[in-house]
């Protein structure tokens, strides 16, 4: 009984990191943005207060919109909340009797929580609404696939899909790195600015109608709705970093409860989650967004190196 409670101690403890942590980590990436474009730019914790006022504000909805619709942003937020709780952020599971989740599972709640945001805009009967959803769910058909052959190429060699033992069994073996691991980090690092909504694929700070991919599906929502679904963004984004840091980077990974293990654990993810978010940021101010028919070519490059990335590792 005391190894189950602990063993849900832990997991509500990494889940609520990611929740709280998600906004922090897209203040400091709009803040590095700012410096780097030689501006003083928002603080960090603007996100914070960005959520605060749309909680206070009150909802206004479509007169085509179903009652469902009402329901969509508290079920994006769970679904991506669920995928935080699969994610080893402090400790990694020492044996399978006590595991944190499936990768094809977090990967499956990750669409699912894109398929109710494109109900959500079509619901709504408006015009970008369903351009953006269009627009979504065509760069999710694109991703999806590569992001699993990318996760199955690291999984071959740990020998299960299940995220905590997997990054416990790559701590192991964390300096054995073959050419298949270069090659699906490259991928995971292509196929994480689009499933974080980042430049080229798409650009998180417009509103541009004619541009818009994941902000199109947002323009219906308003009030406690649209401050649950940009939560779920900003865990989201959170989510996608911890994935590759598990998959790629899991030094650090407490296997007991003692604080100065779980200091280090703590001060490690900040380490990895800090240097993804630096190269989301990076990339955002170097490149120009991409015209919508370039990104099926530049999401094509992913899903290559996680396809040879899985051949190597099978052959």
């Amino acid at each position: 009984m005391d190894t189950t409670l602990t063993h849900v101690a832990r997991t509500a403890t990494q889940a609520g990191l990611i929740v709280l942590g998600g906004p922090l980590v897209t203040g400091f990436i709009q803040k590095l943005k700012a410096r780097l474009q030689c501006r003083r730019g928002a603080s960090v914790w603007q996100p914070y207060w960005d959520l605060a006022k749309l909680l206070r504000k009150g909802t206004v909805q479509s007169d085509t919109a179903s009652p469902f619709f009402r329901a969509i942003p508290v079920l994006v937020l769970a679904a991506t909340v669920t995928t935080a709780a699969m994610l080893p952020v402090l400790w990694a599971p020492t044996g399978a009797a006590m595991p944190l989740g499936d990768a094809i599972l977090l990967v499956a709640l990750l669409a699912l929580a894109r398929f109710l945001l494109a109900i959500g805009a079509l619901d709504a009967g408006g015009a970008f609404g369903g351009m953006g959803a269009s627009r979504e769910m065509t760069v999710g058909l694109l991703v999806e696939p590569a992001l699993m052959l990318a996760v199955f190429s690291v999984a071959v060699s740990g020998g299960t899909t299940e995220v905590g033992l997997l990054a416990a069994r790559r701590q192991a073996l964390a300096f054995s790195w073959t050419a298949s691991d270069l090659l699906a980090l490259f991928a995971m690092l292509i196929l994480t600015l689009a499933e974080t909504g980042r430049i080229p694929v798409d650009n998180p700070d417009t509103h541009l109608e004619l541009t818009m991919l994941h902000e199109g599906m947002l323009l219906e929502h308003s009030g406690p709705g649209l401050a649950c679904i940009v939560l779920a963004t900003h865990v989201k984004q959170l989510v996608t970093l911890t994935l590759v840091a598990a998959l790629f980077l899991p030094l650090g990974l407490a296997t007991g409860g003692g604080p100065a293990e779980i200091t280090l654990a703590l001060a490690a993810f900040v380490v990895k989650v800090l240097a993804l978010a630096t190269f989301l940021g990076l990339v955002e101010s170097s490149y120009a967004k991409l015209r919508f028919f370039r990104v099926p070519q530049f999401l094509g490059l992913g899903f290559v190196c996680a396809f040879l990335a899985l051949a190597l590792r099978v052959l």
